[in-house]
């Protein structure tokens, strides 16, 4: 569906799991410095291209990588808005490979070390399926009035914007990610925007 209002997908800025290499699925680590800025650049970017509260409705997830994200990006424009949470935008959850390296889990589920990340995040023991989160994706989506701001996390992102494309599942790998960067989609189109 190429119909849904525009929307800017942010991921959190970096955390000091990501720093560490650490799945940090739906548990919760604080931003580092470098995180910090990049929030606060986001919100800067947002800023000079006229998006704002007065223009956007901004949203976030309830964890707190991605809540701290979001004020620090807010306070970077000089405004006083603030961001309501949505437990849609949380993160996949990772089940048992919580808080474990890469290296780990391809110890523990035998995994080839070069797989594709995707397929470490599909084999998830007791985490959730890409069915789930796209479903949750797809919810958040039908309830947006208007444009919006979105920040949440890597793969919350893709799906969002996998949704948002009107993307089958087979094209998820198309989608970057990292963090520091926004991504704008709109009327069927994606664009990366970086500070």
């Amino acid at each position: 569906m190429s119909d849904w209002p525009e929307i800017y997908v942010l991921r959190h800025g970096q955390t000091e799991w990501n720093r560490q290499g650490r799945w940090q699925g739906d548990l919760d680590s604080p931003l580092t410095p470098e995180g910090q800025a990049q929030a606060e650049a986001m919100g800067r970017l947002l800023a000079d291209l006229g998006v704002t509260p007065a223009s956007h409705h901004f949203y976030t997830s309830p964890l707190g990588r991605a809540r701290r994200t979001a004020a620090l990006a807010l306070a970077a424009q000089g405004t006083k808005g603030s961001a309501i949470e949505d437990a849609r935008l949380r993160e996949i959850s990772v089940g048992r490979w919580t808080g474990r390296t890469r290296d780990e889990i391809v110890h523990e589920s035998g995994l080839a070390a070069d797989a594709h990340f995707l397929e470490f995040y599909a084999a998830a023991p007791g985490g959730e399926s890409f069915a789930e989160i796209a479903g949750r994706a797809e919810a958040f989506l039908s309830g947006l009035a208007g444009p919006a701001v979105v920040v949440t996390h890597g793969i919350t992102s893709r799906f969002l914007r996998l949704v948002a494309l009107g993307w089958g599942m087979a094209r998820l790998a198309e989608l970057p990610g990292g963090q520091g960067v926004i991504h704008r989609v709109h009327a069927g189109r994606h664009e990366e925007l970086a500070p």
